[in-house]
């Protein structure tokens, strides 16, 4: 189920733009243009929150186009993607440009998604946070975004807060602070071993208190070490038949991507390994 996130998916690329369109589609509510007056348009007529812009446009560029967005206060609050060649990003563009993240062209179609829905999940659980109801308490379904993306967007938005899960009466207590996992509890497990327990969770609910604190540290690694080792060890029962991993906190050192922490399928029953190259497709000018 899409987030109530609006997209604006700018490319002069008729392929490129048709197959990130689809790609996004299940995740946010995009709108698409081919160039950057088509562009201008549709923001000003429906302001997104999120702008993914190729950089080398005719006319204005993909920069240009987000600087003049920003410098309107109709358009101006909304979080920004260019995809660029690594030349360009590395010549071109910098940390000072208006742009939160960048991707380099070429890129697979798979990780590209990724990477923009940890963008989408992040503005989604900001939208939810400002609508939240008196008692200042998120309340969701983990079938829209399941505990993987909540702690993926958490780490970005650098939030403190307390998470409770809940998922067929097996409970759950997270802690962060500025986006960190410092405490977790699952029945009489902690830290560790206690994250390790729900990252499979895809059903059930999650609240999310903003003012909920806890001075207990009981977890060893970050944010991103808890996920890959994580799902290093589902990869490894899955591989083994299926049966409950051994959960224990370990050396994560042999995962050598994050691409899989970001798995927007199904991250925690992913099926065993195929190479990137053999099911996906590459993107390029």
């Amino acid at each position: 189920m899409a987030n109530d996130v609006k997209l604006l998916l700018i490319d002069d690329n008729p392929m490129i733009l048709g197959m990130l369109q689809h790609a996004l589609a299940p995740f946010a509510r995009v709108v698409s243009a081919t160039d950057s007056a088509d562009a201008l348009l549709k923001a000003v007529d429906d302001p997104p929150d999120l702008v993914v812009c190729d950089y080398r446009m005719p006319g204005m560029d993909g920069r240009q186009l987000v600087e003049k967005l920003k410098s309107r206060p109709a358009t101006a609050n909304f979080s920004a993607i260019l995809m660029a060649s690594r030349v360009d990003i590395d010549e071109r563009l910098s940390p000072q440009d208006a742009a939160d993240d960048y991707l380099a062209k070429p890129f697979f179609l798979k990780e590209a998604t990724r990477r923009i829905k940890r963008t989408v999940d992040r503005i989604a659980l900001e939208k939810m946070a400002k609508t939240a109801p008196s008692d200042g308490v998120v309340r969701g379904n983990l079938s829209q975004m399941n505990v993987i993306d909540l702690m993926q967007s958490l780490e970005m938005g650098r939030k403190s807060c307390q998470l409770k899960l809940n998922n067929e009466g097996e409970k759950c207590e997270v802690f962060f602070v500025e986006g960190q996992v410092k405490h977790a509890t699952y029945g009489s497990l902690l830290g560790d071993q206690a994250v390790f327990k729900v990252l499979r969770w895809t059903g059930g609910n999650f609240e999310l208190n903003f003012e909920g604190k806890t001075d207990q540290e009981t977890t060893q690694l970050n944010t991103q070490g808890l996920l890959m080792e994580g799902l290093r060890l589902l990869d490894e029962s899955q591989r083994d038949g299926g049966a409950e991993p051994a959960m224990e906190a370990g050396n994560n050192e042999s995962v050598t991507s994050t691409a899989a922490v970001s798995d927007t399928s199904s991250s925690a029953s992913r099926p065993a390994a195929k190479t990137e190259e053999e099911d996906d497709v590459l993107l390029d000018n």
